[in-house]
């Protein structure tokens, strides 16, 4: 009896064990969904907008000198003007840009004044607003910020910061490739730009040599970006020794070392070391032999 009891009792709790089982497979199944049954997202598209937001690199590309601006004072100046002698920085803002302008100014005013080169001496920064409804006022008083900023006022000739008319703008803009949208601020109105922030350094002809992105620039870059641009005409024996063992990379829009070169320089350098140490001895040797020719009493005799 108590066998049937017991045998009773283990098909009830082996049949409840039974349900469980079925019961967890069922949410199992419930939660876990198969390959198939995945769907991915929608995808995060950059709005239509600012598509034509960014810039393309012209490297090499021709400046059109003969664009017509106004300088901070009032002046009607060519883009031409800022060239032909040294290289220049060129940054393309608005001055009423509520924060990556200034962020970008603040930057290449930072890395330059860790840069031991001139402005005005050994090169130009050319500023040009975007916007053509400004005028020379703002551009007059986001120089003086930035001679301030730079802390050097005896450079102040070598600080350029232009306003001009719309087709300029477009021709110096669609050079460099810098692309930018109009777009409304918070008052609704259209009055703010969507774009991208880069500097560019330019040849003394007017090419574009190399670009810089970002708001924050290296000192070491634009130390030998300004120096290579300038053919090695300006900066420290010692920059232009850098500039032939870095390389200037687009790619990165840095300078990495170039090891083969760096090899080079090595080796030039010890086979000068070895030659100039071979140089001394043999003279050392030759000034031995002379004078113990000299002291040799035969030697004296039959002389």
């Amino acid at each position: 009896m108590r066998t049937i009891r017991w045998k009773a009792r283990a098909a009830g709790i082996a049949a409840g064990l039974c349900v469980l089982l079925c019961a967890g497979a069922t949410l199992l199944s419930a939660q876990v969904s198969s390959v198939g049954d995945k769907q991915v997202g929608p995808e995060n598209d950059q709005p239509t907008i600012l598509q034509k937001v960014g810039i393309q690199q012209r490297l090499n590309e021709q400046l059109p000198l003969g664009l017509n601006f106004v300088d901070e004072t009032g002046k009607a100046v060519q883009l031409g003007s800022y060239f032909g002698k040294h290289p220049a920085i060129l940054a393309l803002v608005y001055y009423q840009c509520p924060m990556l302008c200034s962020e970008e100014l603040n930057g290449l005013t930072a890395a330059l004044r860790m840069v031991h080169l001139t402005p005005g001496k050994d090169f130009d920064v050319v500023v040009v607003s975007i916007d053509p409804t400004e005028g020379p006022d703002l551009a007059i008083a986001k120089k003086s910020s930035y001679i301030k900023r730079y802390g050097k006022p005896e450079t102040a000739d070598g600080w350029h910061f232009l306003t001009g008319k719309q087709p300029a703008i477009d021709a110096l803009t669609k050079a460099v490739g810098f692309g930018y949208v109009k777009i409304p601020g918070p008052d609704g109105k259209l009055n703010q730009f969507a774009h991208a922030s880069s500097i560019q350094i330019v040849t003394p002809t007017g090419k574009l040599a190399q670009y810089y992105m970002g708001v924050e620039y290296s000192p070491k870059d634009l130390l030998l970006g300004l120096v290579e641009s300038s053919s090695n005409k300006i900066g420290s024996p010692v920059a232009n020794i850098l500039t032939y063992c870095y390389h200037y990379d687009p790619a990165t829009n840095t300078h990495s070392l170039i090891v083969a070169r760096v090899m080079q320089m090595g080796g030039l350098v010890m086979v000068l070391g070895l030659g100039g140490f071979m140089l001394v001895m043999f003279r050392k040797d030759a000034h031995q032999a002379k004078e113990l020719k000299s002291h040799v009493p035969g030697k004296q005799a039959n002389e």
